[in-house]
């Protein structure tokens, strides 16, 4: 361990910091079935978040093979897990594409007109 954080948890070495993160990436996305278009949103937040936090010098294409291998298994009973997947097979491919990559589309969901309808 690299040490502790303020509130006296271990920090992991710098180079299991991403494979945390991947597995944590996953578990966030593979929360089961959801509409096609909520699959596309949290895929691609997954996506950018693994993608973020990985080291400047480190080999992208082998990265990107080990975070697919470790998903796959979880990408036929989570959609959001196989647009994470998908996004990483075209990042691998060749010759190079821009992916589309998109934050969701705020919502508003009712503010205080809602509250006050609610009482």
């Amino acid at each position: 361990m690299d040490g502790t954080d303020r509130n006296n948890r271990s920090i992991p070495h710098k180079h299991m910091r991403g494979a945390i993160t991947l597995e944590l990436t996953i578990s966030q996305l593979d929360t089961g079935y959801m509409p096609p278009e909520r699959a596309q949103e949290v895929g691609q937040l997954g996506y950018m978040q693994w993608l973020g936090v990985q080291p400047g010098a480190a080999n992208y294409l082998t990265l990107a093979q080990q975070a697919l291998d470790k998903a796959r298994p979880f990408a036929e009973n989570s959609p959001a897990v196989a647009v994470f997947c998908d996004l990483l097979k075209a990042s691998l491919k060749r010759p190079l594409k821009p992916l589309v990559l998109a934050l969701p589309v705020k919502q508003r969901r009712g503010g205080a007109r809602a509250r006050r309808a609610a009482l």
